[in-house]
């Protein structure tokens, strides 16, 4: 079971960070944990953290500064005197538990972001239950354009050096990938509340779709209550009727529908590719070229480019900036060719992702289609289990790992092997990620699109499949 966000808010915490310069992040080598220490570290406070696995990010963070620790023990506390955690963590956490006994502390990560950002003048969060990171980096990309922009991404992105974050020299835009689960984002103050879908996930904490737009309604109110404004998907349904009592001076839509304030228009596909008409209030901006395949991309882009010029950046400026995208990690990153077959490496773990990237995938002019998948958490397997079962429609075949647990113990009882059977003939169970990783160039042929997806730890596979690089 995992752990609970604080909500000191930044009028509590203040007087404790005047006072408390030596902080401990407990599994700083997570994205987000990762990026809050390097801007805590240009701070000018003391960091030092630990997590279970060896990762580049750790050594990064040795380089900046940061004391870091393999793994989790008590007396890695020792000169601490407050730590940040992840609710990603347990509740036996030896280190968590040890502050608790010391009297440390204790302040969750959304907590202590949504103190930091306060710094910033503007800040612009992006939300949504898909896309989010795709949207948050390309979003700081186009305010690159003439600004400076401090970013903390959900993913790795190649514009910042393959890093999820970016530290600006200056105190004025702050942009941010802005987490639902457990309702983390309603610790946070945006001036603009960037919301891209609302859907049914996290079912480990959302029990109804009537408290997940109520959570995203509340994000949006977090941007009003600062006197800023929401930015809202109007073509997707849910998030219509999350947003459909927002005062019209605080509410900014976008969509291809006509009553969209930023809409795509004429939109083309040139081998998946989109080219589209940016207008906003009806006048045409200019034309946005995508960088990144996918009819769901137009989405993405589109939310992005209509933030960058509520944020002031000239049309001219988001075009450019659009067309020279290069996208993040493991969002249909291409990994190589697997004898005659192109292999691709996706992040998605949730049934609408899964269906979109698929279909992403499908305009790429392959023979076959062929996924191999991680199911992530046993929770969202289980509570999504009829959603799963059609996602993969698109697919030729599926090849599944057993699920990744992440904080979770398996109360359902659910296996990958429901899956495959639900599925039918066209689906296979191979075990463990291992056991996957030698299945897969038994089934692949020539002309064929392997794509590897999930959130846990099917990259794995990428260590021992034979891949040539191009």
């Amino acid at each position: 079971m995992s752990l609970n966000n604080t909500h000191l808010g930044p009028e509590g915490l203040e007087p404790l960070f005047a006072r408390c310069r030596r902080l401990f992040f407990i599994g700083i080598g997570g994205v987000s944990m990762y990026a809050l220490a390097l801007l805590t570290l240009a701070e000018g406070v003391e960091v030092s953290g630990s997590d279970r696995t060896e990762s580049a990010r750790l050594d990064h963070l040795r380089q900046a500064g940061a004391r870091v620790f393999l793994g989790h023990d008590a007396e890695h506390l020792d000169g601490a005197n407050a730590v940040i955690y992840t609710v990603a963590i347990a509740q036996d956490n030896p280190e968590y538990l040890e502050a608790k006994r010391r009297g440390l502390p204790l302040i969750s990560r959304a907590d202590y972001l949504g103190y930091l950002m306060m710094r910033f003048s503007h800040r612009i969060g992006v939300s949504g239950m898909n896309g989010k990171s795709t949207t948050t980096a390309l979003l700081a990309h186009i305010l690159l354009a003439g600004g400076d922009p401090t970013v903390m991404g959900g993913a790795e992105s190649v514009e910042f050096g393959d890093t999820s974050c970016r530290i600006g020299q200056k105190r004025e835009e702050f942009v941010f990938e802005a987490c639902e689960y457990k309702d983390s984002f309603l610790d946070f103050n945006p001036t603009l509340a960037v919301i891209l879908n609302v859907g049914m996930d996290h079912v480990d904490y959302f029990h109804s779709m009537e408290q997940v737009r109520a959570s995203f309604r509340a994000f949006a109110g977090r941007a009003l209550a600062c006197g800023g404004r929401a930015l809202w998907n109007a073509d997707d349904e849910e998030t219509a009727r999350a947003m459909h009592d927002l005062p019209p001076e605080a509410s900014v839509t976008f969509g291809l529908c006509e009553t969209a304030d930023f809409r795509a228009a004429n939109v083309t596909d040139r081998a998946g590719f989109r080219s589209f008409d940016f207008l906003y209030k009806g006048k045409k901006l200019c034309r946005l070229t995508l960088s990144q395949p996918g009819e769901f991309q137009v989405y993405n882009a589109l939310a992005a480019a209509s933030a960058a010029y509520l944020c002031g950046r000239e049309p001219e400026e988001i075009a450019r900036a659009v067309a020279s995208f290069r996208g993040i990690r493991r969002r249909m990153e291409y990994r190589g060719r697997l004898g005659g077959a192109a292999v691709y490496d996706d992040y998605a773990h949730h049934p609408s992702a899964i269906e979109a990237t698929l279909a992403g995938a499908r305009e790429l002019g392959c023979k076959r289609v062929l996924c191999a998948y991680q199911p992530h958490t046993y929770s969202r397997t289980a509570g999504l289990f009829e959603a799963f079962t059609h996602a993969f429609d698109l697919a030729d075949a599926v090849y599944f790992a057993e699920i990744y647990a992440a904080r979770e113990t398996n109360e359902s009882g659910v296996s990958s092997a429901d899956l495959a059977r639900a599925i039918g003939p066209r689906a296979e169970f191979c075990g463990d990620v291992a056991d996957l990783a030698r299945r897969l160039p038994e089934v692949v042929r020539d002309g064929d699109l392997l794509l590897v997806m999930g959130a846990g730890d099917i990259e794995n596979v990428f260590d021992t499949l034979p891949l040539k690089k191009e």
